[in-house]
């Protein structure tokens, strides 16, 4: 019989999805187009998406090319070891929340006074979740 892994992803597959996810999104791109034209199925996008599968080298060229974007573009997150952080690969596993893409686009397209009314609205409703020495303002 089979062993089934309980090992969590390794955070830089997890934040190669992510940026595969971001590129992907940010063109458009469904994960089922990406699948064909990488010749997978969607299940798989999925898994490098979420960091669940690693992504072979000669599979990270295929998904560069269908995104129409360089390797490199793609492995910017790991930018050198000195600028890699744990804040870093943190925000790339929170880019991949639902919905998270959708309301930064949202958010980005907000005038700057209306950000900082929305920002302050979340952090009145999630107030009993974070504590009050945390509320900064935000940048325009």
């Amino acid at each position: 019989m089979a062993e089934v892994s309980t090992k969590a992803p390794d955070p830089m597959d997890i934040a190669l999805g992510a940026a595969v996810r971001i590129r992907r999104r940010t063109i458009g791109m469904s994960q089922e187009a990406l699948a064909e034209q990488c010749g997978v199925s969607f299940q798989q996008i999925q898994k490098y998406e979420n960091g669940a599968n690693r992504i072979s080298f000669s599979r990270l060229v295929q998904i560069s090319r269908a995104l129409r974007c360089r390797v490199t573009d793609l492995m910017d997150v790991f930018d050198g070891a000195d600028k890699e952080t744990a804040e870093d690969l943190d925000l790339l596993t929170r880019m991949r929340t639902p919905g998270a893409l959708e309301l930064l686009s949202a958010y980005e397209r907000l005038p700057p006074d209306v950000r900082l009314s929305l920002v302050n609205l979340v952090r009145t409703l999630t107030a009993q979740q974070q504590p009050a020495a945390s509320k900064q303002t935000v940048p325009a």
